[in-house]
C-alpha cells in the first residue's frame, strides 16, 4: 500500500511542487489547506481545483480563522506586540496555528508521514517541524524544498515537465495572506539595499482623500468601528483592512534574526495589525498604570519573540497569556483614528477609564488633588537619598571626562 501523507497545501509554487513530487514519488497525498482569514471562497476553489488536478487523493479545507484570534492574535493585540518595533508577526503567528490544524488532521486519517514546503533558509521549517514533533511524535516529515535545495526557477521547470502551468510572474513573488497581514518575499528582499516595486505589493494604492475612522475598544479588544459596534473581533479586522489597506498603510520590510541565526528580509503589508496595535497602545497608556505599562512591555515583548521562534506550545506562553488577559480589565472606550495616504493619525480616546481626569489636575495647568506644600514635601522626600549622596561626597557638579579646552 502507498504510504498515507497529508500536505500543508497553500496552493503557491512551492507546496505544489510538492504535492506534484510527492504524487510522483508513489505517495498517497492528502493535501489539506488552512484557511486563517487570508483566502476568499473564490481561493479556495481555485486551490482545490488546483490540486486536484495534480491527482491527489483527497483535499480539505480546514478553517481555523477565529481559532486563530482567540488563541494567538489577541495575546499579540494585549501585548502591542511588533518584531523590531515594525512586524506585527503577520506569518509566524499564523504558521503555528496552521501547523497544528495539519497535525490533527494527519491524527484524524492516521497519516504515516506529513509535508510541507519550507524552504531550509527560514523559520517556517523550524515552525512546522517542532510542532509535528510534540504532537505527532514519531510521524516521518518531509519537505521536498528544503531537501533538495531547489530555486523557484527549478519548481517552475519541474511542473512544466508534468504538464502543470505556473504563472512564471506569480512566481517572482512568494506572497502569504492571512487575518494578520500579507507577507511579500521576492529578489529585493534578499538584498540589504532594495525595495520592492510597487507592483510586487498585492494591494494596489488607489484611496487619497483622508477618511476619520472611530475604533470601538471593549477589554482591549477592537468591536467596533464607527457606528458598528457590536461586531466580532474578527469580522472587524477584516472590515478595517479593507478601509486602510487601499491607502498604503502598513508597507513595510521587516529586518531581523531568524531561528536558524542568519539575517532575513521579509516585505508586509498589515494596515489592520498596526492601526489596531498602535490605537490599543494608545488606549492604554490613558486606562493602565505606570507599572501596568511597564511589565507588560516586558512581557510582551519576550512573548512575541518566543512565539516568533515558534514556541507556541511552551507552557509558558500560556501563564503570560493569562497577565496580559488579566491587564485588559479596563481598556475600554473609543480611538479617534485619521487615515492618510501611506500613513495614519492617532486623534485620541474617549474612555470612562481615562486616568487623565481633570478631577485631579491638568497637566502643566491645575493641580486639584494636591497642594503646593504636598509637592514640596514629596520632592525632598523623594530626592532625599540622593541629595545625601552628594552631600556625603561633595559631588555637586557633574564633570564630562573631557580634557578639551571650549
Amino acid at each position: 500500500m502507498k504510504k498515507k501523507i497529508v500536505l500543508a497545501y497553500s496552493g503557491g509554487l512551492d507546496t505544489t511542487y510538492c504535492a506534484m513530487y510527492l504524487k510522483n514519488a508513489g505517495y498517497d497525498v492528502h493535501a489539506i489547506t488552512v484557511q486563517t482569514g487570508g483566502f476568499s471562497t473564490q481561493e479556495l476553489n481555485e486551490i482545490g481545483n488546483r490540486a486536484k488536478a495534480i491527482g491527489v487523493s483527497s483535499y480539505k479545507v480546514a478553517d481555523v480563522t477565529g481559532n486563530y484570534y482567540h488563541t494567538c492574535l489577541r495575546y499579540l493585540v494585549y501585548g502591542n506586540v511588533l518584531k523590531n518595533n515594525t512586524y506585527p508577526l503577520s506569518v509566524s503567528a499564523e504558521r503555528m496555528v496552521q501547523a497544528m490544524a495539519v497535525a490533527d488532521y494527519a491524527r484524524e486519517i492516521g497519516a504515516e508521514a506529513v509535508a510541507h514546503g519550507s524552504t531550509g533558509a527560514g523559520n517556517d521549517q523550524v515552525r512546522f517541524d517542532m510542532v509535528f514533533h510534540s504532537m505527532l511524535p514519531g510521524v516521518q516529515i518531509i519537505t521536498p524544498i528544503r531537501d533538495q535545495k531547489l530555486s523557484r526557477d527549478e519548481e517552475v521547470a519541474y511542473l512544466a515537465q508534468n504538464n502543470v502551468k505556473f504563472d512564471s510572474k506569480k512566481a517572482r513573488y512568494s506572497i502569504n495572506k492571512g487575518l494578520w497581514g500579507t507577507s511579500v518575499g521576492g529578489k529585493e528582499t534578499l538584498t540589504s539595499d532594495q525595495y520592492l516595486p510597487e507592483d510586487a505589493w498585492p494591494t494596489p494604492v488607489t484611496r487619497d482623500e483622508p477618511v476619520d475612522v472611530v475604533l470601538h475598544f471593549v477589554k482591549g479588544e477592537l468591536t467596533g468601528i464607527d457606528d458598528q459596534t457590536n461586531i466580532s473581533p474578527v469580522a472587524a479586522i477584516q472590515q478595517l483592512q479593507d478601509l486602510a489597506q487601499p491607502f498604503g498603510i502598513g508597507r513595510d520590510i521587516h529586518v531581523g534574526d531568524t531561528i536558524i541565526g542568519i539575517k532575513g528580509r521579509v516585505g508586509f503589508e498589515a494596515a489592520a495589525p498596526l492601526i489596531i496595535i498602535k490605537a490599543h497602545h494608545l488606549l492604554e497608556k490613558h486606562t493602565l498604570t505606570k507599572w501596568q505599562l511597564h511589565w507588560k512591555e516586558q512581557l510582551a515583548g519576550w512573548y512575541g519573540g518566543w512565539l516568533h521562534e515558534g514556541q507556541m506550545l511552551d507552557p509558558v506562553m500560556r501563564n503570560i497569556e493569562t497577565f496580559l488577559e488579566d491587564t485588559q480589565t479596563n481598556v475600554t472606550g473609543k480611538v479617534f483614528v485619521t487615515l492618510l495616504p501611506h500613513r495614519f493619525l492617532l486623534k485620541g480616546i474617549d474612555s470612562p477609564h481615562d486616568l487623565m481626569s481633570s478631577r485631579f489636575g491638568a497637566y502643566g495647568e491645575m493641580n486639584n488633588g494636591w497642594t503646593g506644600d504636598d509637592v514640596k514635601g514629596f520632592a525632598k522626600i523623594f530626592g532625599n537619598q540622593v541629595s545625601i549622596f552628594h552631600s556625603v561626597n561633595n559631588a555637586t557638579k557633574l564633570t564630562a571626562n573631557d580634557d578639551t579646552e571650549n
